[in-house]
């Protein structure tokens, strides 16, 4: 096998059999998953459903949940994101989270879970989720990925990650260690403390074990205690001091927006390519307006009109007059709060770009109403 990191094609869904498309039109999705979940829990006509079947505590307020997923659940490559879903006090709450291992044939999924200060569903999956509880699965996404094309392959790879942000590099480090890659990999992972740190030891004697692949923990609001680790942010001494080779590297940072803009800034200018992902909405647009106003949402399906503030995202403006639009990431990213702006005119709180064209796609979480808006909901 060759040196370079390309991945194979993503796996295709499985085809339903012919038995299925002819009873399609006679079966109630509903029904049929009410009674076959009797005997199984995770059968279902079409839904993606994922069974608890493993959960380890991996550091403090973090666990890792391994799924077992049935064959409606797309599998997604290493370095991408899954919407999770389940019921948390009698409502369905949706968050994304990365995969951290590598999918194989037997269809199970780890994601490594950080318990996050008044997080429903965080809360819910570290501390009270059990093997044998059943959530549901959203499609993967992410860019986040080894190269499909050779072409993209460059000499060494740098993964810079700070806090949560470790999830899905972990998974590319563990699809790299598996497939005895040859191209060197560097890792840099920021964490405030040992307490909170994932992956540690197991990140440790792969670097013992493999030449190729160097690991640095940098500890940025505790002493560091052990020989090698770092102390600090991310700054340009570090990046030095870790990865002098900077100019050969192609890097995917992912942390929180502020850790993303300042490795951005550092390595995007000098290094072979540079991509990032943040787990943290960035700063709201500096084109919002001081003072917020309230202006009319009319939702077109549920024939309601609300009164919301422009200072706040649709989708929290929304979800504060007690309703729960479908979402994901918040962030921007995974697109499941999408929907059709069919009048008025919003602000895009990442860029501050304004768009009115009547029917357009609008992402609730990072758009903002400037004036009475009509939504398809």
């Amino acid at each position: 096998m060759s040196s370079a990191l390309v991945s194979p094609s993503p796996v295709p869904a499985e085809d339903a059999g012919l038995l299925r498309k002819w009873l399609a039109p006679l079966v109630e999705p509903e029904t049929f998953d009410f009674w076959a979940q009797r005997i199984h829990p995770t059968w279902s006509w079409s839904r993606p459903l994922a069974r608890v079947v493993e959960r380890r505590e991996e550091a403090a307020d973090a666990v890792t949940l391994v799924l077992a997923a049935n064959r409606h659940c797309q599998m997604p490559r290493p370095g991408q994101h899954l919407n999770v879903s389940a019921e948390v006090n009698g409502r369905r709450t949706t968050r994304s989270y990365s995969i951290t291992n590598v999918p194989g044939d037997d269809r199970r999924l780890a994601i490594t879970v950080k318990r996050v200060e008044g997080g429903t569903l965080s809360t819910h999956l570290v501390r009270h989720a059990r093997v044998g509880d059943v959530v549901t699965l959203g499609a993967p996404f992410g860019d986040m990925t080894w190269p499909l094309q050779p072409a993209q392959v460059a000499p060494q790879w740098l993964f810079l990650a700070a806090g949560s942000g470790i999830t899905p590099l972990v998974s590319l480090v563990r699809d790299w260690a598996a497939r005895r890659q040859a191209t060197p990999l560097t890792l840099v992972y920021w964490v405030k403390t040992y307490a909170e740190a994932c992956f540690v030891n197991e990140l440790r004697e792969l670097a013992r074990q493999r030449p190729q692949f160097r690991f640095h923990l940098v500890l940025t609001h505790e002493a560091r205690q052990q020989t090698g680790d770092l102390e600090g942010l991310v700054s340009a001494e570090q990046l030095q001091r870790v990865a002098p080779d900077l100019d050969r590297s192609r890097v995917y940072a992912c942390g929180p927006s502020g850790f993303i803009e300042t490795a951005r800034s550092l390595c995007a200018a000098r290094a072979k390519g540079f991509l990032a992902e943040g787990f943290t909405p960035p700063a709201a647009d500096s084109t919002a307006p001081e003072a917020t106003t309230t202006v009319a949402v009319t939702l077109q399906r549920s024939g309601r009109t609300l009164q919301v503030s422009t200072g706040l995202s649709l989708l929290e403006a929304l979800e504060a007059q007690g309703l729960n639009p479908p979402s994901g990431c918040r962030m921007g990213i995974c697109h499941t709060c999408s929907c059709t702006r069919l009048a008025g005119a919003t602000a895009h709180m990442q860029t501050g770009e304004c768009g009115d064209e009547p029917a357009s796609a609008v992402r609730l979480c990072v758009s903002r109403a400037q004036s009475d808006v009509t939504l398809d909901l």
